[in-house]
């Protein structure tokens, strides 16, 4: 096992919206799912600003502007204005406007989230190959985007237009399930092409430098239910996060995480802004929290005890991480997870 490498989740004594200055939420599965609040978002987030952390908005979207997300927000219940909110259309502006001319035209395969951001940086947004463009960018535009779009950034790229891509997630929920996001988009130029482009989004450097430049956070802590996009992105920055279970993410693929992917903070939702967190012990062969002792078996990780299943969960979690060490654990937890009813 490497040095350096998270073997369980932390505790805190003090409560995270004092013991950190600024949190970076994701959005969907995290303040809200479908375009309703998820359970207790508004007011935890109500009690966390009044107590002095500043909230700050992350999303690896790129179709809607700050403006719009943030009315959004704010119909929710959630006081929110444009510059608290940073999306990968930002990062991805910026990525382009350090490699470019000032004034620059840019081919825009997406929506106006993309326009606002590159006209924001100085550069011009255009339509078509033939507009020479100095750069490509594709971000997510929404299930209007038609395949005509693909193929103008296609011809582009095979001249050798440097190409440019919000982010690379592959999914996106909506209202009526699981649709393709703007990787999948990304994967059609792709294999049209052979080129690779530079991406901004989540879990990369520069959606980390986007959001540290515009909110100024000394003490950030990276909110998400994604362990591939907000967690890696809070890995790749160097900066602790907290994993909420109201999105994406289920036990199983906790338990399995490898250290790139382990959160420091483990919470049912946005409640665990207002606490402490509890710690995780060394207990013998394994490990405890709270009313709960968790073990690496032969075969399965073993659980026994009782209280609050997310004690079970975190002392489940340390002896799987401990157990894989720098890679991901194979035991089985799906009998321990069924105690705590995960």
């Amino acid at each position: 096992m490497s040095q350096g490498v998270t073997t369980r989740p932390e505790g805190s004594g003090q409560p995270l919206r004092e013991a950190y200055d600024t949190a970076l939420l994701d959005l969907d599965g995290v303040v809200y799912a479908g375009g309703s609040a998820i359970v207790h978002a508004v007011d935890s987030l109500a009690e966390a600003r009044a107590g002095g952390m500043h909230l700050a908005y992350v999303t690896n979207n790129a179709l809607r502007t700050p403006d719009a997300v943030a009315e959004h927000l704010t119909e929710l219940g959630i006081p929110t204005g444009a510059d608290d909110v940073i999306t990968s259309a930002q990062a991805v502006a910026r990525l382009i406007s350090e490699q470019v001319p000032a004034g620059a035209r840019v081919l825009v395969i997406g929506g106006e989230g993309l326009r606002v951001a590159l006209r924001e940086r100085g550069l011009t947004p255009v339509e078509s190959a033939d507009d020479d463009p100095a750069a490509v960018v594709q971000g997510y535009g929404g299930p209007e985007l038609t395949w005509g779009r693909f193929a103008e950034a296609s011809y582009a790229v095979a001249r050798g237009v440097p190409w440019f891509a919000s982010n690379t997630d592959l999914t996106i929920p909506s209202g009526r399930g699981i649709a393709p996001g703007n990787g999948a988009a990304v994967e059609v130029v792709r294999i049209a092409t052979g080129a690779e482009p530079q991406v901004a989004g989540k879990p990369l450097p520069p959606m980390h430098r986007e959001t540290i430049l515009r909110t100024g956070a000394k003490r950030p802590l990276v909110v998400g239910d994604r362990l591939d996009t907000d967690i890696e992105g809070a890995f790749n920055g160097g900066v602790d996060s907290l994993l909420v279970l109201t999105g994406v993410t289920d036990g199983p693929q906790l338990l399995a995480a490898p250290p790139q992917h382990r959160p420091t903070y483990v919470d049912a939702d946005l409640r665990g802004l207002l606490t402490g967190q509890p710690e995780v012990t060394a207990d013998g062969a394994g490990f405890r929290c709270g009313g709960w002792t968790a073990t690496a078996g032969a075969d399965q990780l073993e659980l026994e005890g009782e209280g609050d299943a997310l004690d079970g969960l975190r002392a489940l979690c340390a002896a799987a991480w401990t157990a894989a060490g720098d890679g991901s654990c194979e035991l089985d937890g799906g009998k321990a997870l069924a105690r705590l009813g995960l």
